[in-house]
């Protein structure tokens, strides 16, 4: 995929210079930088630096990652990392890229868009929890690699059947998008804390009732009183129960804006 869109992104992109006028990171992605040519032949290749820095974020986190920590990782000097990526910020976008891959084939032909969209978000939710480091690289731009807009244009072909205009389909898929990167970001930060408490999640959740009651005055907080009197904080919810019923309501609000455009 990176070799054929590469080529035409060359071909339709390059200035009188030779450059393609894209940032670093992602000429890397679609293959589009040439490979180093000075000085002696190089041991280490733009997979194996991606891989390691892959490797220490998994284990680490994403703080962890650093030229100089990968660089420690691979047994080779840091200066010898910058023949092939250019900063750290260059190789965030290549580890995104990379822990995303390609996406399966989401949904079957012919499906509706409802289902359709629902499977998309459910595999995005899985690459995030598989990766939690990636929900703390800041978003700095549009999907621009490869495997980012192959995911992206899976989500469009979710809506293919709609009567939505273009511009429209992208709005939509921004909101889906950003409701899942939301919700792994709100669950991993959740899991964090009861994980450095030591306890089962349902003490965590029932001693934070507890301080709640002993704090907000029923006057001054009427509703929150009644939601402590009504039991929520007295459990844990089903696993998944929050993801399912905002993903529900979200496409709740399509559902209406495809109906009002047919």
């Amino acid at each position: 995929m990176a070799d054929g869109g590469g080529t035409g992104a060359a071909d339709s992109g390059t200035g009188a210079d030779g450059g393609t006028f894209l940032p670093p990171s992602i000429e890397a992605a679609w293959g589009l930088r040439e490979r180093p040519s000075k000085g002696p032949k190089p041991g280490l290749s733009l997979d194996r630096i991606v891989d390691a820095a892959l490797a220490v974020a998994a284990a680490e986190g994403l703080d962890a990652v650093s030229m100089g920590r990968i660089a420690k990782h691979l047994g080779v000097s840091p200066m010898s990392l910058y023949r092939y990526v250019g900063a750290k910020s260059e190789l965030y976008v290549l580890m995104q890229d990379a822990a995303t891959g390609e996406p399966p084939e989401l949904f079957p032909p012919g499906a509706g868009w409802r289902e359709a969209l629902e499977r998309w978000s459910w595999a995005m939710r899985a690459v995030y929890h598989r990766n939690l480091w990636m929900l703390r690289i800041p978003v700095s731009g549009p999907p621009a690699t490869p495997h980012m807009v192959a995911w992206w244009d899976w989500g469009m072909r979710a809506l293919a059947d709609t009567e939505l205009d273009e511009g429209t389909k992208v709005s939509v898929i921004l909101l889906v998008g950003g409701f899942v990167r939301n919700e792994a970001l709100l669950m991993a930060d959740l899991a964090a804390v009861v994980a450095t408490s030591g306890e089962p999640p349902e003490r965590v959740l029932a001693r934070y009732g507890a301080t709640l009651r002993r704090l907000a005055d029923p006057d001054r907080y009427p509703a929150v009183t009644r939601m402590l009197d009504a039991g929520v904080m007295d459990g844990p919810d089903e696993p998944d129960h929050e993801f399912r019923f905002g993903l529900e309501r979200v496409l709740d609000g399509i559902a209406v804006l495809v109906e009002r455009e047919k």
